[in-house]
């Protein structure tokens, strides 16, 4: 299955039933993905729109490292970001819920040396990252989220 080509609506509505699953079990450990052999993790952002301020729940690989966690905007390597990228580059200050524990995290967007190393993290999480950057044109952006203390 191509993600990138995937519909809006398609994506919308999966989120929305991995959410759905994870408030049911009350943890994240509920969900995960799994891709040609390949099992990961999964925490949900909760970011607030970038136009209605209004919570929205999304899905993301887990990648945790010494308490922070990155955020990969790739949308399966699409030409666009995927719309959380807007809603956190508007509101930094977002919820992570990891497990059965949700935290309020600020998220920065990394570049050069830093984005490289939180990249190599991410890929290790979910190989199919390194798929995902050649199949597009942009770079995909990569947040670390840290948590407000």
């Amino acid at each position: 299955m191509d993600l990138s080509a995937m519909p809006d609506e398609v994506w919308v509505q999966d989120q929305a039933r991995l959410v759905q699953t994870a408030e049911e079990a009350g943890s994240t450990d509920s969900i995960a993905v799994e891709y040609l052999g390949v099992h990961a993790k999964l925490v949900i952002l909760t970011t607030y729109g970038a136009k209605t301020r209004r919570a929205r729940k999304t899905p993301v690989i887990r990648v945790e490292h010494e308490g922070r966690y990155a955020a990969v905007a790739s949308k399966g390597g699409a030409l666009e970001n995927p719309a959380w990228y807007h809603n956190i580059v508007a509101y930094p200050d977002i919820k992570l819920w990891d497990g059965t524990e949700e935290r309020e995290y600020r998220a920065r967007q990394v570049h050069g040396a830093e984005r490289d190393e939180w990249w190599s993290r991410a890929a290790k999480a979910w190989p199919s990252y390194d798929d995902y950057k050649v199949k597009t044109s942009r770079v995909i952006p990569v947040f670390v989220l840290e948590p407000v203390d």
